[in-house]
């Protein structure tokens, strides 16, 4: 948490906004308008209906479900929506209070905060390039954007209206509103083309111009010979490539899978916790509460399992993208990594072990140097309108690094000692859902 809020204080003093106004934000978030103003010095428009670089035009069709075209009306719509702390039951929270344009469109913590100060169970993923990610959240319950908006709006510890109703009756006593939605859907408001209309919005934050793509359209000097030697490890020894494969029919790094690499396994009992889950969804199984065990309680930890209900899923997440990591930090479904170095860390020891661990996790054996050259490469994802943020941020981290690497060590990663060894407890973990 320390080291979020130094992020957010370097991002403060590298920028032009004045200090005191990101104090008086609510939650911590910038002003709503400072942000829109923030966006629209970024290039995003309400016209961007077209393909954006870098996205392949088939990729691009086959994002937007056919209900639901990209339109300026709509893209327009779902920007008002987007930045409107109305939507919350207590008026001070925002899709951009946890999705901030200033923290590169996520908040820079641990885990988010809700309407009275609710804390989640959960980091807030960035809203860029999401609409490359083939289900949403780190569970992946949610099939698209557009299920994907609707569902924090009525969540009790994020935005806490009751329900998509009470959205809809604070929409329409906005004759703006009503005007928009008409020029946008041709009807009255619903709280389904409320989430359709944020998800277009969300379509537009593409932002996939890094001195990786330069260097991959020709640009021979845009990486450095130590970022080229870390995209040489990223696609070997490192073995980062085997889940974050980059290319051009996947130019975000994710395979969209959905991974045990043990981050829970630290301080969770993955086997009690399953128990206790398949009781709670057999008694209800609604996307409600599905929504609130995934961000209210200790069940969070369980991932992707809370949704299949499938044995090898406990303890599973989505893999992330790497694209402009350096800017969204801390890093893990439950934000408990502060700097690339303790990612790298992590995996280099082998992840952490337990009876669900993927198979593909084993320690890498790379030396400290390799680590900061893959860190090196993976800072050349960040896009380069995030240039200064990102330089800012990776300066913090660097000196957090130089102090504190909780994740590293050696004997495991150079397999001097087995996972297994220094992790006994994990045979009590059985679980057979």
């Amino acid at each position: 948490m320390a080291f979020a809020l130094l992020l957010a204080g370097l991002a403060i003093a590298a920028s032009s906004t004045p200090a005191r106004a990101q104090e008086a934000a609510t939650h911590g978030a910038l002003a709503m308008d400072q942000q829109i103003a923030r966006l629209e010095a970024l290039g995003i428009t309400t016209t961007a209906t077209d393909p954006p670089a870098g996205v392949v035009g088939a990729i691009w069709q086959a994002s937007i479900p056919a209900d639901n075209a990209m339109t300026p009306e709509r893209i327009a719509l779902g920007r008002k929506l987007y930045f409107d702390a109305r939507l919350s039951a207590d008026g001070t929270v925002a899709c951009a209070t946890c999705h901030d344009v200033s923290r590169g469109f996520t908040d820079q913590r641990p885990v988010s905060e809700g309407i009275a100060g609710k804390l989640g169970r959960r980091n807030a993923p960035t809203t860029l390039n999401a609409m490359l990610l083939t289900s949403q959240f780190w569970d992946g319950r949610a099939a698209d954007l557009e299920a994907q908006a609707k569902l924090p709006i009525v969540n009790p510890v994020e935005m806490g209206m009751p329900d998509g109703d009470a959205v809809v009756k604070v929409v329409v006593a906005d004759p703006e509103y009503v005007a928009m939605f008409q020029q946008a859907y041709g009807r009255a408001p619903s709280y389904d083309d409320i989430g359709r209309a944020i998800a277009t919005f969300e379509r537009t934050l593409v932002f996939l111009d890094a001195p990786f793509d330069r260097f991959m359209a020709g640009d021979v000097n845009a990486l450095s010979g130590e970022a080229q030697r870390g995209m040489a490890l990223y696609n070997g020894k490192a073995r980062c490539v085997t889940c974050h494969p980059l290319n051009a029919a996947n130019p975000i790094g994710s395979d969209n899978r959905f991974h045990n690499i043990g981050v829970s396994a630290r301080h969770q009992d993955f086997g009690s916790l399953a128990k206790q889950a398949l009781t709670a969804l057999a008694a209800d199984s609604s996307e409600e509460q599905l929504d609130r065990l995934a961000l209210e309680t200790d069940m969070s930890e369980l991932g992707r399992f809370m949704v299949t209900k499938r044995r090898d899923d406990i303890g599973s997440f989505k893999t992330p993208q790497v694209r402009n990591l350096t800017i969204s930090a801390p890093y893990m479904h439950d934000g408990s990594m502060q700097t690339l170095w303790d990612v790298m860390d992590h995996y280099n020891r082998g992840g952490e072990a337990n009876l669900f661990l993927d198979g593909g996790i084993e320690p890498l054996a790379l030396t400290d140097t390799e680590i900061d050259e893959v860190v090196t490469f993976m800072v050349a994802l960040t896009d380069v309108r995030f240039a200064k943020e990102g330089e800012t941020a990776m300066a913090a981290q660097r000196t957090l690094a130089a102090t504190k690497r909780p994740f590293k060590d050696e004997a495991l990663a150079m397999r001097r000692v087995l996972p297994f060894e220094s992790k006994s407890a994990a045979a009590g973990q059985e679980v057979r859902p």
